[in-house]
C-alpha cells in the first residue's frame, strides 16, 4: 500500500480515495450492520450533515462520541480496517482521512452508500441501519486516533507506569501528569486536534476514584498489546 504518511495532506487523501477503489475489494462484503445506541449523543436532525457535528461540541459531547464510535467500529469496521483503524494493507487506512470538511464529505457519501464494484458490495450501505449520529461517532473515533509510531516512541515508558499502576506503587501525583505530557505530545495522522491514545485514556481515568489505578493500568495493557 502506498504510504500517504509521506503525502501532504490534500495530496494524502487524493491516495486514499483511489486506493479505496482497489482496497474494498477485499472490505465488508455480506456482513450485515450491527445496529448502534446512540441515544446519549446530542440529535443532529433528519438531513446529513456535510461536517462532523460532534468535533466542536464540547469535551464531553467528544468524548461520548468516541465512546459510542469506538463500539461501533469494532462491529461494523475493524474486520477489514484493523483493530484501532490500523490497517493491514486490504483496506484503506482511514486515520488518513481528513478531519475537515472535505473528509467528512467523502466519509459520510461512502458511509452512506457503501461501495460496490462490478455489481458486487465490497462495503455496505450503513446509513438505513446505523443513522447519521452512529456515522459520527465512528467519524469521531477514527480522526482522533492517535499516530502509532508517536506512541510507539513511549511504549517502554507507559509500560513501566502501567506496571506501576497495576501493582498499586505508582506515585499517582506524578503519574497522571507525565501522561497528560506524554498524551499532549501524541498527534493524529487526521489532522484533528487531539489524539484519543492510551496515554490520554489513562490520564483522565487517574480521577482519584476508587479502581481508578487498576482501571488505567488495564487501559495501557490492552493499548500496548493492540499496538504489538
Amino acid at each position: 500500500m502506498t504510504s500517504l504518511r509521506k503525502l501532504p495532506a490534500r495530496a494524502a487523501l487524493a491516495a486514499f480515495c483511489t486506493l479505496a477503489g482497489a482496497g474494498m475489494v477485499y472490505g465488508h462484503g455480506d456482513v450485515a450492520p450491527q445496529p448502534m445506541n446512540t441515544d446519549a449523543l446530542p440529535d443532529v436532525g433528519e438531513e446529513w450533515l456535510t461536517e462532523n457535528p460532534y468535533r466542536d461540541q464540547g469535551d464531553e459531547v467528544w468524548t461520548t462520541a468516541i465512546e459510542i464510535g469506538a463500539s461501533g467500529y469494532n462491529q461494523n469496521c475493524a474486520r477489514c480496517h484493523g483493530l484501532e483503524v490500523i490497517s493491514g494493507g486490504l483496506a484503506p487506512d482511514l486515520r488518513y482521512l481528513e478531519a475537515e470538511e472535505y473528509g467528512d464529505e467523502w466519509y459520510a457519501e461512502r458511509f452512506r452508500v457503501g461501495y460496490t464494484q462490478n455489481g458486487t458490495t465490497k462495503m455496505p450501505a450503513f446509513e438505513e441501519v446505523l443513522g447519521q449520529k452512529a456515522g459520527w461517532a465512528i467519524r469521531t473515533y477514527i480522526e482522533t486516533r492517535p499516530d502509532q509510531d508517536m506512541l510507539d516512541e513511549y511504549a517502554d515508558e507507559l509500560q513501566a507506569l502501567r506496571d506501576s499502576l497495576a501493582d498499586g506503587s505508582a506515585d499517582v501525583a506524578a503519574v497522571k501528569p507525565r501522561l497528560e505530557e506524554i498524551a499532549g505530545k501524541i498527534e493524529t495522522l487526521s489532522g484533528a486536534p487531539v489524539a484519543d491514545s492510551i496515554a490520554f485514556r489513562a490520564a483522565k481515568q487517574l480521577d482519584g476514584s476508587e479502581g481508578a489505578m487498576k482501571q488505567a493500568a488495564e487501559t495501557l495493557t490492552i493499548g500496548l498489546s493492540v499496538a504489538h
